[in-house]
């Protein structure tokens, strides 16, 4: 069993990251956020200690250490723009750390990074749980065993509605979530590059605050991709249905279905991570210099 502690408890992801701890058998000895309202807790680690101060929790952390029960790891839930600062926390602190998508908002962030992990000797992880659903898997191979020469034409889609909260939030500032291309855009990126090689073209066509699009020329496709949080640009036959997000993925005009299967992928991530099979700063390189590159064009 691992001993685990979590910063940002009281945001929109941090329950998979707890159910995740829990599926795999492990413990959430304490948490950390400014908010209180978390009582999702009681229904994972009711035990947990919880700090809503950040040097109570630093002092908590180190204590625990000093005591001989430290932390092993530390997963980082909160708002983007922090990621970088809490991994340098967990790292120094002498724990791996598992931190949410995008793991931080610049490739220079990165570098400094591997410093740290090679000064420390602990190992930063991120959660590109798209590298495990079972579609984006098949695909990958499809692509890998088929013509070497063959340049597929991709389109992708990706709408989510948010409300008018969003825009007051951190989520809606540039400089704290890195537009919506980064916050909700990262990691489908990421699978784009995984899939089908380095980007040889990055062309953004509009990137506002709500909507988003453009294309990338990669070694093995030409991706078109549109990504939006304004309802209204939903299909209508989606809204009919009372649905607030729509995803597709054609590939060569067929779809490739991967709609279904995201409930478990954080629990799938934590389970490879405890295995040492996780995703580390080197993967999501990529994916980071193409958001930071669209971010250039707002």
């Amino acid at each position: 069993m691992k001993r685990f502690a979590l910063i940002g408890a009281a945001g929109y992801i941090a329950p998979r990251h707890m159910k995740a701890i829990k599926d795999n058998g492990n413990d959430l000895v304490a948490a950390f956020d400014p908010y209180d309202g978390v009582g999702i807790m009681d229904s994972h680690f009711p035990n947990a200690d919880f700090f809503t101060e950040f040097e109570r929790f630093d002092r908590h952390i180190d204590k625990l250490r000093r005591q001989g029960n430290p932390i092993d790891f530390i997963s980082i839930c909160s708002p983007n723009y922090l990621h970088d600062a809490h991994i340098r926390f967990g790292l120094r602190s002498g724990c791996d750390v598992i931190c949410e998508k995008p793991l931080v908002l610049n490739p220079w962030n990165v570098d400094a990074l591997q410093e740290i992990e090679a000064e420390t000797g602990k190992k930063v992880n991120t959660i590109l749980q798209l590298r495990l659903h079972d579609s984006i898997i098949a695909l990958r191979d499809k692509v890998l065993n088929g013509p070497k020469d063959k340049i597929y034409d991709v389109d992708l889609k990706y709408m989510t509605s948010r409300g008018k909260w969003y825009h007051h939030s951190w989520k809606g500032d540039m400089a704290k979530s890195g537009g919506i291309a980064t916050n909700i855009g990262v990691h489908f990126f990421d699978m784009l590059t995984w899939v089908f090689g380095n980007v040889e073209e990055n062309i953004v066509h509009q990137h506002k605050e709500d909507t988003a699009s453009g294309f990338l020329k990669l070694e093995r496709a030409r991706v078109n991709w549109f990504l939006s949080i304004d309802y209204d640009q939903i299909p209508e036959e989606v809204r009919l249905k009372g649905k607030r997000t729509f995803r597709t993925l054609q590939m060569e005009g067929k779809e490739i279905e991967f709609s279904d299967g995201f409930t478990e992928l954080h629990t799938h991530s934590y389970h490879e991570i405890l295995k040492g099979n996780g995703f580390g700063l080197s993967d999501c390189i990529k994916a980071i210099e193409i958001v930071s590159n669209i971010r250039k064009y707002l």
